[in-house]
């Protein structure tokens, strides 16, 4: 079995995307579904990724999960999608990212890659 180290040391792909509506940035590993995180500043970013990561593949570590290996075939995935949901659905999403202090746009990242690790794993 490989340890923290190995996989810290591999080529996971990091997308950072600015928050356009309230400032910062959130950064997220497409290859680790879960492994989000936000900062206000670029440095806090990149500190933050390498923190996130870490915990993800302790937590993988310890738990016995999977970790996937790195791909190298997303170039033809831009990030971006566009979602047509019910009037009533994005006011409730809007508020609860209100609620939590975030975009909505960081607080639906967070609910779909919560909901791809919950199904992963079962």
């Amino acid at each position: 079995m490989n340890n923290l180290e190995y996989y810290m040391s591999l080529p996971y792909k990091v997308e950072i995307v600015p928050d356009t509506e309230e400032g910062g940035y959130t950064a997220y590993c497409p290859d680790l579904p879960g492994c989000i995180t936000c900062s206000e500043t670029m440095d806090g970013i990149i500190e933050n990724i390498i923190d996130a990561k870490k915990c993800w593949f302790e937590a993988a570590l310890k738990d016995g999960f999977r970790i996937p290996d790195p791909s190298q075939d997303l170039e033809e995935y831009s990030g971006q999608f566009k979602l047509r949901i019910p009037k009533s659905l994005h006011k409730t999403l809007a508020e609860n990212a209100k609620k939590e202090g975030v975009s909505m746009n960081q607080y639906c990242v967070y609910l779909l890659s919560a909901n791809n690790v919950y199904r992963s794993n079962n």
